[in-house]
């Protein structure tokens, strides 16, 4: 049966803190080659050995993360070294555990068949124990440094990928407050940007389900859409506030003046420094712009028809003038939800894509009748 020798358990690393020593595992089925190859290895802290691969394949499963190499002979009773080596290539341990051929038999079929399973190194008995001490333990120190390294870089990671989730949380912050405070000073609440940003989401998804040869979007695409939506009138900061909340109807001078939101929107987005590097940057330009297009080529600013318009603003479009419909405003009482969609569809407030008028037709049904 297996034997193993422990000595201190601890040992002090370059940074001064502890860390439990790893063990050298020797699979030898000759008592005589464990007892010379242990006493080589004396000054471990632990020593492992096994008398066939399977004993040995027990003690690596039970600790596969304290055990820094294994010594393994190649012909054994049980299960034999190459038997046991190709179980650990297949269960890619000897990416982590640097396993030494020490075996008579060095035949040019058993080097290249250690080789392609894995073995670091085929050291031929009878063994020179400096010679052996020396190879095993450089390999061991390599394995370690690369390891520490390892583990360096994940902790580096983790610290940006935490620095960058701050970053992106503070743009959200930033943009919400912007857009909410705009809509603050049009007489709305901050609400209304939230409602578009979950009904960009909401229709988004929806086109997915019913047209998905035609749009695919990822979670994170959908959620930087939903997040660029909520800037879709930025704009209106620029706008004179006796038009901006003006309870009746604008006349034809106010209402051009009205319709350069969209470009005073884009022009205000184009000014934000290192911002067109960003991938929010081209939909929320996309939306500030496009979003009071039509689908017949009537709305503004650049009448554009069809889907010469995204289909992200052509989205924003729909989700804003339905809750623009199903809220009040300084011009209007709010509609009920099944009204507004009878009126988008209609026609008495624009033309859109058929496809996102269905969408609506079906988000409608499935909650009951609003949204």
């Amino acid at each position: 049966m297996g034997k193993e020798r422990i000595g201190e358990d601890m040992n002090l690393q370059e940074d001064g803190q502890t860390e439990e020593k790893t063990a050298i595992l020797i699979v030898d089925d000759n008592e005589i080659n464990r007892m010379i190859l242990s006493e080589t290895f004396r000054d471990q802290d632990k020593i492992l050995e096994a008398e066939n691969g399977k004993e040995a394949l027990d003690l690596i499963r039970r600790e596969p993360g304290g055990i820094s190499a294994i010594l393994l002979d190649i012909v054994m009773p049980e299960m034999d070294g190459l038997e046991l080596l190709e179980i650990l290539y297949k269960d890619g341990l000897t990416e982590s555990i640097p396993v030494f051929l020490i075996t008579a038999d060095s035949s040019e079929q058993n080097t290249q068949r250690g080789y392609q399973l894995g073995a670091m190194d085929i050291i031929e008995k009878p063994i020179v124990p400096y010679f052996v001490k020396k190879r095993v333990g450089s390999v061991v120190e390599l394995f370690h440094a690369r390891k520490r390294l390892s583990n360096t870089v994940h902790k580096q990671h983790q610290r940006l990928l935490a620095q960058e989730m701050e970053i992106y949380e503070l743009n959200n912050a930033i943009i919400e407050t912007l857009s909410t405070a705009i809509e603050f000073r049009s007489g709305e609440s901050g609400a209304h940007v939230k409602r578009i940003r979950e009904l960009t989401g909401l229709f988004l998804r929806r086109l997915m389900e019913i047209r998905p040869e035609k749009y695919q979007f990822s979670e994170d695409e959908i959620e930087m859409i939903s997040l660029a939506s909520i800037m879709h009138d930025v704009g209106k900061i620029a706008i004179p506030d006796h038009i901006l909340n003006k309870p009746g109807k604008l006349t034809k001078e106010e209402f051009e003046v009205m319709k350069q939101h969209t470009l005073k929107g884009c022009d205000l987005l184009c000014q934000i420094p290192k911002y067109h590097q960003n991938p929010l940057y081209q939909y929320a330009y996309d939306i500030c712009r496009h979003h009071h297009e039509r689908w017949d080529g009537k709305g503004y600013p650049d009448a554009l028809k069809g889907d010469e318009t995204t289909i992200w603003s052509q989205v924003v479009a729909l989700a804003d003038v339905y809750d623009a419909l199903t809220n009040e405003r300084v011009y209007k009482p709010a509609y009920s939800a099944e009204k507004a969609a009878s009126m988008i569809v209609g026609g008495e407030c624009g033309c859109f894509n058929p496809e996102l008028l269905e969408c609506l037709t079906f988000i409608l049904k499935e909650a009951g009748g609003s949204i």
